[in-house]
């Protein structure tokens, strides 16, 4: 099974590459080559020699001076500065639902997707793969996940979601959503806007690219595997944000498992886990701004055998 996929509208043909023991199968170009006929593949997870792919991202987790600096090529990107602190990235972040329509390069999302994967895993199994789906591939994933719902048909994610969510926990998430509803300017009476949101996220928030998490079926049942496929999930965000890009983990996104498994061509050995909108933020959109609340150390951390 492939690691990772690229589809976007000018894909035609598979091919599959085998280099440096990490197999890859990708889309091809018809009307112009890739670097060496081939899309460039991410990179072996067995230490850092597998890295040689990516000259600018070996640099970076090889070079421990404190005045390092991100590579040259990104610095042409606009968004949020590229010298940030591991505090930065964590405190700054936030999900971003609002995108401008620029495309994303896919060079930039073949570095995140590679520091991402640095994500530690339960016993190094690193059961995730990722699907990157953009132009009219995505649209039509957008276009059947809302249709469907729209028309009542019953939604069919392949995780489990448990019961509704209750007290506390529920508390949170109508907390979340009454910020956001608020920076919206959606009224609570206002059905038609809640309606228009709700779409929104069917659509995965318009962004210009999504990337499908998945893994390999063969675990399934297992809890490490969704455990782990969380840890390359806030990985991927965070590497995003420190290059300048907003994100949003959802699962509205693939409510209708069908529809994105024909459209981004997943493999039938693969369990679709999560979403994650991707794209530049569009400073202008208003629940971009949004903010959410933690709870305290003190209320989620138990402490034994300290002296105070």
């Amino acid at each position: 099974m492939a690691n990772c996929l690229f589809f976007s509208s000018w894909h035609s043909a598979n091919v599959t590459n085998k280099r440096g023991g990490v197999r890859c199968r990708v889309k091809k170009r018809t009307s112009a080559r890739t670097r060496s006929g081939v899309a460039q593949q991410i990179p072996d997870q067995q230490g850092l020699g597998g890295l040689d792919n990516y000259p600018n991202l070996t640099a970076i987790l090889r070079d421990g001076r404190k005045s390092r600096k991100y590579p040259d090529e990104f610095s042409r990107y606009p968004g949020i500065p590229r010298h940030m602190q591991f505090d930065d990235v964590i405190l700054g972040r936030r999900s971003i639902r609002g995108y401008k329509p620029d495309p994303v390069p896919r060079a930039l999302i073949e570095e995140i997707i590679a520091l991402a994967m640095r994500a530690p895993s339960s016993m190094n199994t690193q059961p995730w793969n990722f699907y990157v789906i953009t132009g009219e591939p995505l649209n039509k994933i957008r276009a059947g996940n809302t249709e469907r719902m729209v028309a009542g048909v019953p939604q069919s994610r392949e995780f489990r979601t448990g019961q509704a969510f209750a007290g506390q926990h529920r508390d949170r998430q109508v907390g979340v959503a009454k910020q956001l509803f608020s920076a919206m300017g959606i009224a609570r009476d206002d059905k038609e806007m809640r309606q228009d949101w709700v779409l929104r996220g069917f659509r995965q928030f318009d962004a210009p690219v999504c990337v499908i998490v998945t893994y390999d079926r063969v675990l399934d049942g297992s809890d490490d595997t969704p455990f782990d496929c969380g840890a390359v999930a806030t990985a991927l965000v965070n590497a995003a944000w420190s290059r300048g890009l907003g994100a949003v983990i959802n699962s509205q996104g693939i409510m209708q498992s069908p529809v994105v498994r024909e459209h981004a061509g997943i493999a039938d050995d693969q369990v679709i886990m999560k979403s994650i909108a991707l794209g530049w933020p569009d400073e202008s959109f208003p629940a971009n701004a949004v903010v959410s609340e933690r709870k305290s150390v003190e209320d989620a951390t138990v402490f034994v055998g300290f002296d105070n």
